[in-house]
């Protein structure tokens, strides 16, 4: 058997490109994600709660995006709208690197999430447009695990920025996405994938989306998964650095250890649950991110000497959940899209993250002031919830749309 087979890679010739791309931007958000939150409250000086409901806002803003992106993404094309959504972020955090008045970092802010909303509108349309015939489900997992190795090498180097001290490590952090992300966009010029227009029965608001009330169900669903995802690298190093007597750099090992499992598994989570419905994978990941809830809320009361295991332990299951999810949600999402249309059903899915990605930092935030063990407790009933909708949602779902393609 092939080596690229027996792993469940797809052929990547001459896409090499947009590969690199996602491995180096994702470095870049590695290196200065988890480190947003403590940059305004150590860098900026604003508190920790305010900090949250800036970005909050800020990502509120951009709400409309992935509808935008769905009108105009099967006539542009994805790639174009990836590079311009790279070079947007680029140019937000390099103002969070010159500034430091709240409304300009709020600007930047919007900027910044305006730009993720662009990119995760279209980087699936994208991928699919790279893929071949049946490997769609292959490069999904693919580009998942070279977004997760960059970001591993990039929370390393978090982690090591942190046990510098002072304002250096987030300013530094700060200008290292910046330049990851204007040298994705130029990688992704030279790409040049094939990409159909979309009918003239495909025009106007999504009108087959609006009657598809499985799909809208499942949207809310992934939402409250998608919150779990963006808590590891929003809540953390926050949680870590504030609420935890463990060394700083710890945050750095615990980013990189999962991501070296998202950087090395999906594939192989693609391959080993061809059997399964893809529905039934995510009701594990809820079940899993759960679990991770109650053990990172379970750090706060016990034995000091016990913490480090425990953090372990639990970041250990969050990356067993988030290796199924991250492997899984999109291409159900693209196996429930009609063919006409699929670019804009995959923005309309990006508003999951985007949800998730406005109420995760005030979520955190806002629960995390008033108990430390709050958030986690509150992530782990939301994530039961979840699985609960997704196994009933399974039942009118087509085994065709659930099941591999």
């Amino acid at each position: 058997m092939p080596t690229a087979t027996s792993l469940g890679l797809p052929n990547v010739r001459g896409r090499v490109p947009l590969l690199a791309a996602l491995a180096i931007d994702s470095f870049g958000g590695g290196c200065a994600g988890p480190l947003l939150l403590l940059y305004f409250n150590k860098v900026a000086d604003i508190p920790l709660g305010t900090a949250g409901v800036i970005l909050t806002v800020a990502t509120l803003f951009s709400i409309a995006a992935p509808a935008a992106i769905g009108l105009v993404i099967d006539r542009v094309g994805p790639r174009n709208i990836v590079i311009g959504a790279q070079i947007a972020q680029g140019l937000a955090f390099t103002g969070f690197f010159l500034g430091r008045s709240p409304w300009l970092l709020f600007l930047c802010a919007l900027v910044m999430s305006t730009g993720q909303r662009a990119f995760w509108s279209a980087i699936f349309s994208l991928l699919a447009d790279v893929a071949d015939e049946g490997d769609r489900d292959k490069w999904f997992g693919l580009g998942g695990m070279m977004q997760a190795g960059g970001f591993a090498l990039g929370g390393l180097a978090a982690g090591g920025l942190l046990a510098i001290g002072g304002d250096a490590p987030f300013l530094i952090a700060m200008a290292v996405n910046a330049l990851t992300f204007y040298l994705a966009g130029l990688l992704l010029l030279r790409l040049h994938p094939s990409h159909h227009q979309r009918t003239n029965q495909d025009t106007g608001p999504a009108p087959l989306l609006r009657k598809d009330k499985p799909f809208l169900v499942l949207i809310g669903a992934n939402t409250l998964l998608a919150l779990c995802t963006m808590m590891l690298g929003t809540a953390v190093p926050v949680f870590i650095s504030e609420a935890l007597p463990v060394p700083k750099w710890l945050v750095g090992v615990l980013l990189a250890g999962t991501s070296v499992v998202l950087a090395t598994g999906q594939t192989l989570v693609v391959r080993h649950t061809q059997r399964m419905r893809r529905t039934n994978v995510m009701v594990v990941s809820g079940v899993a991110y759960a679990c991770w809830g109650l053990l990172m809320a379970s750090t706060l009361h016990i034995n000091v000497g016990l913490i480090v295991p425990l953090l372990i332990l639990a970041t250990a299951t969050y990356a067993f959940a988030d290796v199924l999810h991250a492997a899984i949600n999109n291409a159900l999402s693209a196996a429930m899209a009609p063919v006409v249309g699929r670019g804009k059903y995959l923005s309309y899915w990006q508003y999951s993250f985007t949800f998730a990605s406005v109420l995760t930092p005030v979520f955190f935030t806002q629960l995390f002031e008033v108990h430390h063990e709050l958030p986690w407790l509150a992530l782990a009933v939301l994530a039961l919830i979840a699985s609960g909708t997704i196994y009933a949602l399974a039942r009118v779902i087509p085994n065709s749309d659930a099941q591999r393609t």
